[in-house]
């Protein structure tokens, strides 16, 4: 939003007020990114077998040999066992385990005459081992076996608790602003998160699941909102593409220490509730986003806000810094206006569900890599750090179109080469996670600077929304055992597919308002390649491009006509003039 940037550019860049703003923001995402990926500790499977009770009157080796063999292989089976009446006579007649094993009857399996026996279910229980966890909600509610579809169905209810966050996270904070949303789903997550530790079954579990799932993307969402309005230039490129994906990660790298160190579900939940109640003090730090104030008509509350910013910069604000609009009317927009393009419905159901769906399969994929359990969850929220840095060079200096398909392709043939190269699995794994990462770092940018002020919010959530369905199927992948190589597949064919979107008529979204000396309009053209041509009338003049890559900004001298601005890829009818109303009686083109 050019026009925004200019009448703010009396701030500067980096002062005191938005050194303020990028860390108090950044503080937010703590909660926000150390609650994410809590489903894969709090809902952990340790190898189980079933139980032999302590009244069978079994010997050691009797209490072993009760449970059968897989397929012949050393692993003892989860969900069955010899029937332990047949179990007992034999230690009581004397029979010794070892030699019924080596014994074979004609017509009876090569493993011995102890694998003929009949066989049951758990019928005591389950017998979990401690090795990594004292207790889980798998452990505590013995979410195995029969009831193992348990398992992947709450993980989708956490993720469809986040797909009614972003949706309705969005509408809120577009009516009612920004800060509201954030610390009030702050709120939600160290509510839930102290109230799951309390829940006395699976089904009350799932309930209070849902709605922590709610609590957590909405706030992620609502900070990347918060900070790409409030800062401007090269801060804002620092925040959204660095600063908050770095903290946001870090706050992941502290989740495996804290299980690490806290083996019980229920004492990491309330441990997860911790960094939401620091944030409170916050609240009073951080302001509205003056972008929202002045869509909603609000220019006195946004002037006074600005003032304030200038006072703590020590900077002199202009007289007047936003000229009301003449005769405006506010647009009328909607959920439908983001998915009536096919270029719009293109980036929501393809882009972002389809890297949510290889970022949580390769997260939740961590439990079946060799390995320790928090060491590959510490390193594949490690690789998100460079992942992130790599993003942000790729923002500054190269445009969202090939830098998205090359870290698609970077990734996608990481994960196909492990077919081949089994001994380097976690290696390119990390590989390839760490082109998902890039690639959605992207994508996040490239949807912010599709979407207009005044449904930004909604079209953010929306969009993430689509990425919590891709993330809601996850756990199914992982349940179905599907190697890394099929997220190689998926972005392979996520690059070839945006490699051919033609990117024709790209309308301009960005908000702009008039500037004071009423004849001239400003208009951010922020698209990769195009190239312009005046139809009829009026001068149009290149001005100073703003800091960030492929956005170019012109001036329109003209007092009595409405610009309508479409970019087109190396076409030249792209600019278009109506004379029936004034540049400001229209928000946003």
């Amino acid at each position: 939003m050019q026009d925004y940037e200019e009448s703010v550019l009396f701030l500067g860049s980096w002062g005191p007020f938005q050194r303020r703003i990028f860390f108090v923001l950044c503080l937010t995402c703590v909660p926000c990114g150390y609650n994410i990926l809590s489903v894969i500790f709090l809902l952990a499977s340790p190898p189980h077998h079933c139980d032999i009770p302590p009244h069978s009157n079994l010997s050691q080796e009797w209490i072993q040999a009760s449970i059968p063999p897989v397929a012949g292989q050393p692993e003892r089976s989860s969900c069955s066992r010899y029937e332990l009446d047949l179990v007992r006579n034999l230690s009581a007649m004397g029979a010794s385990p070892n030699w019924l094993q080596n014994q074979s009857a004609p017509g009876s399996r090569p493993e011995g005459l102890l694998s003929n026996l009949r066989r049951e279910g758990c019928r005591d229980g389950w017998s979990y081992s401690t090795e990594y966890f004292q207790s889980t909600v798998v452990t505590e509610f013995d979410l195995v076996c029969s009831e193992q579809w348990k398992q992947p169905l709450t993980s989708l209810v956490y993720f469809l608790g986040g797909l009614s966050g972003c949706f309705i996270s969005g509408l809120i904070s577009d009516r009612f602003g920004r800060k509201p949303v954030l610390f009030g789903s702050i709120a939600i997550l160290s509510i839930f998160s102290s109230a799951v530790a309390f829940a006395p079954s699976w089904p009350v579990f799932t309930v209070l699941f849902f709605m922590l799932g709610l609590g957590q993307i909405s706030c992620y969402i609502v900070v990347f909102v918060l900070g790409s309005e409030i800062l401007v230039g090269s801060s804002r490129i620092l925040f959204s593409s660095l600063g908050q994906p770095f903290v946001y990660s870090f706050s992941m790298m502290l989740l495996p220490g804290t299980a690490y160190l806290v083996r019980s579900w229920r004492h990491l939940s309330l441990i997860m509730a911790v960094p939401g109640l620091a944030c409170i003090p916050l609240w009073w730090l951080v302001p509205e986003s003056p972008r929202w104030l002045l869509s909603r008509g609000r220019l006195q509350e946004a002037e006074l806000l600005l003032r304030s910013a200038a006072l703590e910069n020590r900077v002199e604000a202009p007289p007047v810094i936003f000229l009301p609009p003449k005769a405006h009317q506010a647009e009328s927009v909607s959920f439908l206006d983001l998915v009536k393009t096919a270029k719009i419905r293109h980036i929501t159901l393809k882009l972002w569900f389809s890297t949510s769906v290889s970022y949580f399969g390769l997260s939740f994929s961590m439990s079946t890599l060799y390995g320790n359990l928090f060491l590959n969850y510490f390193l594949l929220t490690a690789v998100e750090l460079p992942a992130y840095f790599a993003s942000w060079l790729a923002a500054r200096s190269s445009p969202r179109r090939l830098s998205f398909i090359g870290f698609c392709l970077l990734g996608a043939l990481a994960l196909l080469f492990i077919q081949g190269y089994p001994t380097l699995t976690m290696s390119l794994v990390l590989l390839g996670k760490f082109g998902v990462l890039a690639g959605s770092g992207v994508v996040y940018t490239y949807t912010g600077e599709l979407s207009p002020t005044v449904i930004r919010n909604t079209a953010m959530s929306s969009c993430a929304m689509f990425s919590r369905v891709g993330s809601s199927v996850s756990p199914y992948f992982t349940s179905a055992k599907l190697k890394p190589s099929f997220h190689g597949l998926s972005l392979m064919n996520l690059a070839l597919f945006f490699n051919s979107e033609p990117h024709r008529r790209k309308g301009d979204t960005c908000v702009f308002f008039p500037h004071r000396s009423l004849n001239i309009c400003h208009v951010s053209l922020c698209f990769e390649r195009f190239s312009l041509q005046v139809v009829s009338g009026d001068e149009l003049r290149r001005t100073h491009p703003p800091s960030y890559s492929g956005c170019l900004s012109f001036e329109v001298f003209t007092t009595d006509i409405t610009l309508k601005a479409l970019c087109t890829h190396l076409t030249a009818d792209s600019l278009s003039f109506d004379r029936q109303q004034k540049p400001a009686e229209h928000k946003y083109l």
